[in-house]
């Protein structure tokens, strides 16, 4: 049985050409066909999870079965209902499976679990955000059979962009006028062929030519060189075209679908700071951060009167969110200290701009200080890609 990873082979992009073709008739006819919509998700799926990923199709079908129950369970009982425990017991439900296959490899010398699949992450953070919404009670008509089909859309299902249950729902059975089905394809084409440049040269030039090279050459220094500093700048270009181009993949795949994705890259480089850099880069999951974690921790905090200044509320908050973040890449100490990095340059960077604009009238603002700002904030996150790579980890047991 074939097996393809989404957008790894140019085969893969052959069929998804041709099992899209009868969907980009329907819309440009005025219609959708959901039935088959379905078919070529199901028919992607096989392709991504069969052949040698069969355990993890297993995996995925067990996940699902187990998620649309749980999250049904719950908006039923929510209708009734509203007490917390109830709700902090979904949630944690919800994200079991997801600590098992995070936690595995730690405890067990780097075995993966068996419960373990392509994009299990994006699927519990979809699973997770509708709990919310329901116990909010901003989503009062949850439907089983369309949030198994808001779990498995087969463009994002691997990486994202991670969407929001109403949003996708509006789209998915709206059907979008010619004028503006002939821009989603438009913009669609665009986004792919963005991506082939993006993921399979300018990633392919830094992830495979330059990278290795680099490495190596860091390696047999043993220790602090500037092959190192070349490792730290080609690896943060490395992930962000790898990143990006799979992301236009999945949003034009989606397009031609009638999908209009949210992005997830809006030229984070040229970030003034660092909250500024979180606002353009992995934007869905730095959203989905924000939205689902930060803001209700700093609801409870202040609802609770943890603390007396909501700043520090707001900065202890940063750290935890962010720290979170880092757990969720891996239980490695490069993740976790990656993550409380960036919550500690948040706290920092918001202390710099009440401070800037208490003092705006003494403190320059003009082109060189922002060319000045965008240089700090771009090597500090390369500085944090590195330690994100692992690479350091590698040198360290080398030695």
């Amino acid at each position: 049985m074939l097996s393809f990873t989404p957008y790894e082979n140019p085969a893969y992009f052959g069929l998804l050409g041709i099992a899209l073709l009868p969907t980009i008739i329907g819309l440009l006819c005025g219609k959708k066909f959901h039935w088959y919509e379905t078919l070529i998700s199901l028919f992607f799926l096989v392709l991504t999870f069969g052949g040698p990923k069969l355990e993890q199709g297993y995996a995925l079908i067990a996940y699902l079965i187990y998620e649309v129950a749980l999250v049904w369970l719950y908006t039923n009982y929510r209708k009734k209902q509203n007490q917390t425990p109830v709700f902090v017991g979904a949630v944690m439900l919800a994200i079991l499976p997801l600590v098992i296959v995070k936690v595995t490899p730690a405890l067990q010398a780097g075995q993966q679990s068996l419960i373990g699949f392509l994009g299990i992450s994006y699927l519990t953070f979809k699973a997770v955000q509708t709990i919310m919404e329901s116990r909010d009670g901003v989503l009062k008509d949850f439907n089983p059979w369309f949030f198994l089909q808001f779990l498995v859309f087969f463009p994002t299902i691997s990486s994202g962009p991670i969407d929001r249950y109403r949003r996708f729902r509006r789209d998915y059975e709206q059907v979008p006028s010619t004028d503006k089905y002939l821009n989603l394809l438009q913009k669609g084409v665009h986004n792919i062929f963005m991506g082939f440049v993006y993921k399979y040269m300018l990633a392919y030039v830094f992830g495979t030519l330059l990278l290795p090279k680099l490495e190596h050459q860091a390696l047999m220094a043993h220790g602090m060189s500037w092959s190192l500093v070349g490792v730290m700048y080609v690896y943060s270009m490395y992930l962000f075209f790898d990143f990006a181009g799979y992301s236009l993949f999945a949003i034009g795949t989606s397009y031609f679908m009638g999908i209009e994705k949210p992005i997830n890259f809006n030229a984070p480089f040229k970030s003034h700071n660092i909250k500024e850099f979180w606002n353009r880069w992995h934007m869905t999951l730095s959203f989905w951060f924000r939205d689902y974690i930060y803001m209700r921790l700093v609801f409870f905090l202040m609802k609770h009167k943890v603390f007396k200044s909501p700043k520090t509320t707001a900065n202890v908050t940063y750290v935890i969110n962010m720290t979170i973040m880092g757990f969720w890449h891996g239980v490695t100490w490069y993740y976790i200290t990656y993550g409380i990095l960036h919550g500690v340059a948040l706290v920092v960077n918001d202390w710099w701009l009440r401070y800037k604009k208490k003092h705006q009238h003494q403190l320059p603002h003009n082109k060189f200080t922002e060319v000045f700002a965008t240089f700090v904030t771009f090597n500090f996150v390369c500085f944090t890609f590195l330690l994100f790579s692992g690479f350091l980890n590698t040198m360290m047991t080398m030695k």
